[in-house]
């Protein structure tokens, strides 16, 4: 009897303990950085995200207009649950929320880990947010359910307009006289923290895709011509933007000028006080002369900062250059653009685009362009959009991937043509299926499983999807639209004959 008295006591005792185990919290997950330890926050799919976490020193005073420096180190644990504050932005409409909260100090990655330690490190997809070089950040990314397919997902953040790509006289790099891409040298810092520091999250190294959208495209592109990136990732993905967003790059000369003016819309015109008066104008003033400069290469001012700047250095010639001579990365690529993209320069700025970029081939592009009018399907959008996004992301796409097969590196392209529910075929539609998950077409396909499969092994075919076909040698690539996925035997449209800048 006092046998089974006991027993049961125990039973009772160690029934007690187990719901109070169950019901006690669990101790958040933590991770030992190269600058000290930070504490992430549990999601319920049991993935961990850590956000905010510093990869440079708070670019401001003295340091703006300067590269990237070390992240002071810290000994605490620094809670790394509350996402990072935004670059500082002007307010466009759609990042006004941002442009409220951005501020300088700004150079942070977010880190979403399915596992700590898993049974073998994970691919890691690093991501490079949009907004025209100008706006954005990496508000509203994590958490993301991409990790549920065994890869890790980081979100970097860059200066922004002129804090990331201002050009003067006196403002030098270090002994180079090259200076201006400092928000590319703020992405190369952020890599460089992923390469010293993804292993203690879960992540592989060896294993970084990087990605980006609009201007993140752009970057990654640009990312992939500079010599200072070189071997700080193993594959590259490229949406709607390429390394030169269609345009003739600009020279170190002409951003200087482009310095100077927009010095001289803040009242600084004395040169030899002109840099260390700008750093100390506040960064709404900045913003402020910034907004409106005219460049006369550009019919569309909203693409300021995505003409490459050709600093010497951090991008050593002209895109177009540097991928005919093949001095790209030679690694996997995967690139595409949407049916409808963005309107350059109103109704008729494509058409002056042409005319002034391509002056031997205008006549016969533009009536290429209204010939196939007819023969493109209505959502395609109207000739306008049509002229603009072939000049802006299609034909770059097609100019980029042509290069990249050339230089025998594998390359996936694709063609957008669907949106979610209640929205539009048009620019960043992709974002909601890449984030998100959302299905395309009866029966469902899965964006992610194609971009992961990537991710994993360079090649976004797996078991279970439809193929996709590789881009060389007949400009193949897949169609995403409401149906699912139909696979494409030539994707390069006439109109892209004589026009080539990447």
């Amino acid at each position: 009897m006092r046998t089974r008295v006991w027993m049961f006591a125990a039973s009772c005792a160690l029934a007690v303990a187990g719901n109070a185990a169950a019901l006690s919290p669990v101790a958040p997950p933590q991770v030992q950085t190269d600058h000290g330890p930070v504490r992430g926050q549990w999601q319920d799919d049991g993935s961990a995200v850590f956000r905010a976490i510093p990869f440079a020193a708070p670019p401001l005073g003295a340091l703006r207009w300067r590269p990237p420096q070390p992240a002071p180190a810290w000994t605490e644990v620094r809670d790394a649950t509350v996402a990072a504050t935004p670059c500082v932005q002007p307010a466009l409409g759609w990042n006004n929320a941002m442009a409220k909260r951005g501020t300088e100090d700004c150079l942070y990655v977010e880190v979403q880990t399915p596992a700590l330690q898993p049974a073998k490190p994970l691919p890691v997809f690093v991501w490079i947010h949009g907004g025209a070089n100008v706006a954005g950040g990496a508000d509203g990314h994590l958490p993301t359910n991409l990790v549920a397919q065994d890869m890790l997902v980081v979100t970097l953040q860059y200066r922004l307009g002129a804090f990331g790509f201002l050009s003067l006289p006196e403002l030098h790099d270090g002994d180079n006289a090259a200076a201006g891409n400092y928000a590319l040298l703020d992405q190369i810092a952020a890599l460089q923290w992923v390469h010293d520091n993804i292993a203690q999250f879960g992540g592989d190294p060896a294993r970084v895709t990087i990605a980006g959208q609009s201007a993140g495209g752009q970057d990654v592109g640009l990312l992939m011509l500079s010599p200072l990136a070189r071997g700080l990732f193993s594959a590259a993905i490229e949406q709607s933007g390429t390394a030169g967003f269609g345009l003739p790059a600009r020279s170190l000369q002409d951003n200087r000028a482009l310095g100077v003016s927009i010095a001289a819309r803040a009242g600084i015109d004395d040169a030899a006080t002109r840099l260390a008066q700008l750093r100390a104008l506040p960064a709404e003033r900045v913003i402020q002369a910034a907004q409106g400069v005219d460049v006369p290469a550009l019919d569309d001012d909203g693409y300021l900062w995505l003409q490459a700047v050709v600093d010497g250095r951090v991008l050593p010639r002209a895109p177009a250059t540097l991928l005919a001579d093949g001095k790209q990365a030679k690694v996997p690529l995967l690139i595409g653009y949407v049916v409808q993209e963005l309107t350059y320069g109103g109704e008729q700025g494509a058409q002056a685009r042409v005319r002034r970029d391509y002056p031997a081939q205008a006549h016969a592009v533009l009536q290429r362009q209204q010939r196939a009018q007819a023969d493109r399907a209505a959502r395609e959008g109207s000739p306008a959009v049509q002229l603009s996004t072939d000049l802006t992301f299609r034909c770059p796409a097609v100019t980029v991937a042509q290069r990249q097969a050339a230089v025998g590196a594998p390359v996936w392209h694709y063609v957008f043509d669907t949106a979610a529910p209640g929205g539009q075929v048009t620019h960043s539609a992709e974002l909601p299926f890449l984030f998100k998950g959302l299905p395309i077409g009866t029966p469902p396909v899965n964006l992610q499983r194609y971009w992961a499969a990537f991710v994993q092994g360079g090649n976004p075919n797996a078991a279970g999807l439809p193929a996709w076909p590789a881009f060389a040698p007949t400009h193949a690539a897949l169609r995403f639209d409401a149906s699912g996925v139909q696979p494409i035997k030539d994707a390069r449209p006439a109109t892209c004959d004589g026009i080539n800048l990447p």
